[in-house]
């Protein structure tokens, strides 16, 4: 597995999502893994980190020196699967619409489902997608962190357009 960091200082996941859309083509990259990472150095901002079994695509930017320490803590959390919100991984292209938990299992690399408070929802509840699922690494296990929407139903807690903590209410 060939893992690197990369950090360029993208203000928030969004702006590194888009980042990544751009310039990675998981097509072209069998297995690939790539995540989100917070870090605080030299000062807060994303990182992040790719991870192919084959290796990765020739090309990608080199940091800028003030940001290697942070590429380097985004690779080893990924290295450790310790920490890092995965935004492309196998199959999340098929995790669109409205599925089971089960299907979700079954479909895609994540390996475990979690209610908000630690809970584990029965294999037959459906998951609202909202076309935006965002596991993260927690103890080396892929997983999904869900809440309740509605009777019988849960989606991401993540949420895929989130309204800004600060937000002017006009």
């Amino acid at each position: 597995m060939t893992i690197i960091g990369i950090s360029l200082g993208h203000a928030d996941d969004r702006a590194a999502e888009h980042w990544l859309h751009d310039v990675v083509r998981p097509a072209d990259v069998p297995g690939l893994f790539a995540c989100t990472h917070l870090v605080r150095a030299p000062r807060p901002h994303v990182a992040i980190s790719l991870a192919a079994p084959d290796g990765l695509p020739d090309g990608l930017p080199a940091c800028a020196a003030e940001f290697a320490p942070a590429a380097q803590v985004a690779a080893a959390e990924h290295r450790q699967l310790s920490s890092g919100r995965a935004v492309l991984y196998p199959g999340v292209e098929s995790l669109v619409g409205e599925l089971s938990v089960a299907e979700l299992l079954e479909r895609s690399a994540i390996e475990q489902v979690t209610l908000l408070g630690g809970a584990q929802p029965q294999d037959d509840i459906r998951l609202e997608t909202r076309d935006f699922v965002r596991p993260q690494w927690i103890n080396g296990v892929l997983t999904l962190i869900v809440a309740p929407v509605g009777a019988g139903r849960i989606a991401p807690f993540e949420l895929p357009d989130p309204t800004p903590c600060c937000a002017d209410k006009h």
